[in-house]
This record gives structure tokens, C-alpha cells and sequence, in this order.
């Protein structure tokens, strides 16, 4: 479903920039293989090995938040036919 202030690439630029720069550093090590669900617009995230617990905290802090998804430590969120879904440039 489309979110009612941005497009799914501003939501997917915007979350990378903000885990690469501000984020990573502080969670990557401890949190390998679990899941981070951050609010683009706040900076706010949750970190869970379950998705969808992750995306139940995270939701109700902020009406309409834009949510950029992510499993730390690997290229991509999911495993699709064996191999990793991954962006292409």
C-alpha cells in the first residue's frame, strides 16, 4: 500500500541513508539476522527477531508513519527461491 507523503524509493533512499549514517554502527554487531523497523521521518526504530512484532511497536508511535523495513547484517529484508531479493541499482 503507498504511503500518503512519499514514494516507496524516497522511503527505501531515505532509510538507508539514515541506518548507514546514524544507526549501523550502534546495532549491527548485537542484532545480526533480526529485523529493524525505523520511521523515516523521526528517526524512531524497533528492533525484534520477529517482523511483525517489531512493526506493532513501531506503528502506533506516530500517525501514518513511513516505514522502511530492513534485517540487519544481509542485502535484503527476505530469502526468495533460496537466494536474497536484492535492489537493483
Amino acid at each position: 500500500m503507498p504511503h500518503s507523503r512519499y514514494t516507496s524509493d524516497k522511503i527505501l533512499q531515505r532509510g538507508e541513508e539514515l541506518y548507514e549514517q546514524q544507526i549501523r554502527s550502534r546495532v549491527e554487531k548485537e542484532n545480526r539476522g533480526k529485523f529493524l523497523v525505523l520511521d523515516i521521518e523521526t528517526g524512531e526504530y524497533e528492533i525484534d527477531t520477529d517482523k511483525l512484532a517489531a512493526l506493532e511497536r513501531a506503528k502506533p508511535k506516530h500517525p501514518d508513519p513511513a516505514l522502511y523495513i530492513l534485517r540487519i547484517g544481509y542485502p535484503s529484508t527476505v530469502k526468495l527461491g533460496g537466494g536474497f531479493l536484492v535492489k537493483q541499482p
